[in-house]
């Protein structure tokens, strides 16, 4: 049914709060506070930048994800009042660099391409980011290509983001599905015209705008059972 099955990096291949138990030996009672709000600032950070210029060059106030990633730590740092140590600081990134994957990706991914059907990550993470965690969870085997939107220099939910999967594999939009954890990055995705699966982990309700997710599942190995029944 689809050619490409390309994934969001962040929240759905990866665990973007599995760097909390070091933030909790850090700052005891507060590490789990911290990784909610460092990604929380984090996004806000990509939607500032892309929204204030969403040029079609790219935005003029384009960051590269990680350094918004250590701005947004020392954001959230500040706000919580937390003495953020250049140690602490440096140990946090490299946690964040090496997060772990969910225990069904490297299968998922690995099934998925076992039928012939091509995979890849569309991400906001930079170049190097993206190398790190890939590798450090054995899954570069797994995937076709990992896109970034360092291209573009607009961060999702740009257009121009979702624009580059097609630019990357010359396949039609209707042969693209998309799949991501992160609700607005699902309707975006949407609007642009990917059909899309929302992976639901924490049974939350979606977004009060735009049209519900073509699939959605409580875990990536209800997408595997998903394209089985499909090509059943």
């Amino acid at each position: 049914m689809y050619k490409l099955v390309a994934f969001d990096a962040y929240g759905t291949l990866f665990d973007v709060y599995s760097m909390g138990q070091l933030a909790e030996e850090f700052f005891p009672g507060q590490g789990g506070v911290l990784s909610v709000m460092w990604r929380d600032r984090q996004i806000e950070y990509t939607r500032l930048v892309t929204m204030s210029d969403p040029s079609p060059q790219g935005s003029k106030y384009y960051l590269p994800f990680w350094e918004i990633t250590i701005r947004a730590l020392r954001y959230v740092c500040k706000r919580l009042k937390l003495e953020l140590t250049e140690q602490k600081e440096a140990q946090l990134m490299a946690e964040y660099a090496r997060l772990k994957a969910f225990g069904d990706a490297s299968s998922v991914l690995e099934q998925l391409h076992q039928k012939g059907i091509a995979t890849a990550i569309l991400s906001n993470g930079s170049r190097e980011m993206l190398r790190t965690v890939v590798q450090s969870n054995g899954l570069e085997s797994y995937l076709d290509q990992v896109v970034t939107v360092e291209e573009v220099k607009l961060f999702k939910t740009a257009p121009q983001s979702y624009q580059l999967l097609i630019d990357a594999f010359s396949f039609k939009k209707e042969e693209i599905l998309f799949v991501s954890s992160n609700a607005w990055d699902a309707l975006g995705a949407s609007w642009f015209g990917y059909d899309v699966f929302w992976v639901n982990r924490s049974n939350l309700p979606f977004e009060e705008i735009g049209p519900l997710p073509t699939y959605q599942g409580s875990s990536l190995s209800a997408l595997l059972e998903l394209l089985n029944g499909n090509n059943s």
